[in-house]
């Protein structure tokens, strides 16, 4: 399975998927009105790509300008797919990729970010993980979560608060900004 990167230097080409139905990507529908919304907020910011699967959302941002994206998923089928789409786009020294599940990293690292996508698995969406994320947010930092439609999104914690919410049928979009320290 392939999926497409919609825009920027990297726009109309494909990035593998991996096979099965451990990963959803997100539709181009989705990415793009996704990307739209957060406007230039990606351009020269230091990305997290969590529960990244393809890693579609991390490269979109990277074709966008980000300064650099990493990953972060527990499937070693995803990682090998995200490391493989790595090479094929020559982005290695901006990208880093990490076999791991997402709340063992987060406690493990000291790293912060600008732009957090997480795109938890919809059959286990992990909102105390996802909770834990906010901590990783650098002040004025942005976050988006895919989650189903059907779920309640975390409302936000620690100076975190949800600036927007979208809906797009099964699939919804929670949008949250880490407040100035």
């Amino acid at each position: 399975m392939n999926v497409r990167i919609i825009a920027g230097r990297f726009g109309s080409r494909s990035i593998k998927a991996p096979r099965g139905h451990a990963t959803h990507p997100m539709s181009d529908r989705i990415k793009g009105a996704l990307f739209n919304s957060i406007g230039s907020a990606v351009e020269n910011a230091e990305v997290l790509d969590a529960f990244s699967g393809s890693g579609a959302l991390g490269f979109e941002a990277l074709s966008r300008g980000a300064k650099n994206v990493v990953f972060v998923d527990r499937d070693r089928l995803a990682i090998q797919t995200i490391t493989d789409n790595i090479d094929t786009l020559g982005c290695k020294g901006e990208t880093k990729a990490t076999q791991s599940g997402v709340a063992t990293w987060a406690d493990s690292t000291d790293l912060r970010f600008d732009v957090i996508f997480a795109d938890p698995p919809y059959g286990d969406p992990q909102f105390s993980t996802v909770n834990h994320l906010f901590g990783l947010l650098k002040p004025n930092g942005l976050m988006v979560l895919s989650y189903p439609g059907r779920c309640e999104a975390p409302t936000g914690t620690n100076g975190v608060v949800v600036v927007d919410n979208r809906s797009y049928g099964i699939a919804a979009l929670a949008f949250y900004r880490k407040e100035d320290a």
